[in-house]
């Protein structure tokens, strides 16, 4: 486990949102904003402990390795420590938004999208979906899909990106 997960689950909803990585100029508050709307509002969640780290590929690639015993970078990791039976959401995604990057440009979306996929994707995995199948894969994507709209008739992910931070002497240049 991360640091930054309660241990037990609060009444009501706790979010911990943690950017360890660069390569996306993430704007957390936003991200923040968007994902409690997703966890609130959409899915109707009275109660959730979620923590969500955006790390480096190579952060990624160990956690990758580590836990699942596969090699590179990935996109998403989940983590459910819920008990069985409890009803709530509580668990931790890992996520690479330099792999939002370059899928991204290879399925000709954006970042932003990209990321909120992933979290879609880790947020759908706490509550009970899986990938292992074809089957199982088409009806999660549907449901990434689903969501994903949702999320963009509400919210704009353009917001999703922090403004570049100017010095005086570089606007002076």
């Amino acid at each position: 486990m991360i640091p930054g997960v309660p241990a037990q689950l609060p009444g009501g909803g706790a979010l911990t949102l943690s950017n360890r990585q660069r390569d996306c100029r993430v704007h957390t508050a936003s991200l923040r904003k968007l994902v409690r709307h997703h966890l609130e509002a959409q899915l109707g969640l009275p109660s959730y402990a979620l923590g969500i780290h955006l790390l480096t590929p190579r952060q990624m690639a160990r956690a990758n390795e580590r836990h699942l015993r596969h090699s590179g970078p990935t996109d998403v990791i989940t983590f459910d420590y819920a008990t069985p039976g409890e009803g709530a959401l509580h668990g931790e995604l890992l996520v690479c938004p330099a792999v939002a990057i370059e899928q991204a440009r290879a399925y000709g979306t954006s970042w932003e999208s990209e990321l909120v996929r992933y979290i879609i994707h880790g947020v759908l995995h706490l509550r009970g979906f899986d990938d292992r199948t074809a089957a199982a894969r088409r009806v999660m994507k549907r449901e990434e899909d689903r969501w994903l709209r949702a999320l963009v008739r509400t919210h704009s992910l353009h917001r999703l990106r922090a403004p570049v931070q100017t010095t005086r002497k570089r606007l002076l240049e």
